[in-house]
């Protein structure tokens, strides 16, 4: 515990009144010795004062003095760990997601699964949502607001071909918070996001665009970590588009590599079950944080039991409380 700070620090002002107190005590004890030398002059025996007689009075005036530190109502910083990052779930929304070798369909699976690990997150992780087909986009910039990334998980739709590395630039630029392009042969410093997870939902069919896996070296750089997700089996099944049946199955070597390049995990998710399983074994960072709480009552309880505690003594020692 740290950092004490005070909501009210002007009500600090009433403890101008110790020295008061302290100043009305030394005159009560300079009385008492004036009488007891009057006493002393004619002949009477004086009272002694009983021994350590400070005690009473220390241990009451530290607790009015933290009584009225009180009214200033006392917070203290103090440091809790806490579980928080920022995931950012990247779908793969291309035709072939519309098979439904996993039940009702690969994206429909994805989408529960998806919705379920988002209700289970703490209050401090923040989840993101893009979709990837021949293009990508941030449908949901990383927030804490879960209604908003629910919403934006629910609107997703199939449609086009399939770039994983387009994915993997807008994941990245919605953890970075900014636009990132990758650049050919030369190394960027995008800053560093220790924490940060992106969850890559994919069956893996990769029809062109931006090399995946350089930028996953991109993103392992920048502290990064990528969760690969192999949505389908690899026998596969077929699917109708626009008239035509094309086939289409599992494709995992790239999810693999793409996940190794960051330490990250690839799993196979041919049930929804299988999905959420993947998502329970998300690891996110736990930091510590610095947060203030206020202190008033444990202050008063505390000076309320040096106050007890004083006038018990004296009671005790003299048969009165001070």
């Amino acid at each position: 515990m740290s950092g004490v700070t005070f909501v009210w620090p002007y009500a600090l002002l009433g403890l101008a009144l110790v020295p008061v107190l302290v100043w009305l005590y030394g005159r009560r004890l300079r009385d008492q010795a004036k009488r007891r030398a009057e006493y002393a002059a004619m002949g009477l025996v004086p009272v002694t004062p009983a021994r350590r007689a400070w005690v009473a009075p220390v241990l009451m005036l530290l607790g009015v003095t933290l009584a009225l530190g009180a009214m200033a109502r006392p917070t203290a910083t103090v440091p809790e760990p806490r579980r928080e990052g920022t995931v950012v779930l990247a779908f793969d929304v291309s035709t072939s997601m519309t098979a439904p070798d996993i039940a009702p369909t690969r994206l429909d699976a994805a989408k529960a699964a998806a919705l379920a690990f988002v209700e289970r997150q703490p209050e401090n992780v923040k989840v993101g949502v893009v979709a990837f087909g021949a293009v990508a986009m941030v449908t949901q910039t990383p927030t804490l607001d879960k209604t908003a990334v629910t919403a934006a998980i629910k609107r997703l739709q199939p449609s086009g071909s399939t770039s994983v590395g387009r994915g993997l630039i807008a994941g990245i630029s919605a953890i970075a918070g900014k636009n990132i392009q990758l650049t050919d042969g030369t190394e960027q410093d995008i800053g560093w996001y220790g924490g940060s997870t992106i969850v890559i939902l994919s069956d893996g069919e990769e029809t062109g665009g931006p090399d995946p896996l350089e930028l996953a070296d991109l993103a392992s750089t920048a502290g990064i970590r990528i969760h690969t997700v192999g949505l389908g089996t690899p026998s596969g099944t077929q699917i109708k588009v626009d008239g035509f049946t094309l086939s289409t199955r599992l494709d995992e070597g790239l999810l693999r590599q793409i996940a190794e390049t960051t330490d990250g995990s690839y799993h196979q998710a041919s049930d929804e079950a299988g999905l959420r399983a993947v998502y329970e074994a998300i690891e996110l960072s736990w930091t510590i944080r610095q947060v203030p709480h206020e202190v008033t009552s444990w202050v008063v309880s505390l000076a309320l039991l040096l106050v007890a505690a004083g006038a018990g003594w004296s009671i005790v020692r003299t048969g009165r409380v001070i």
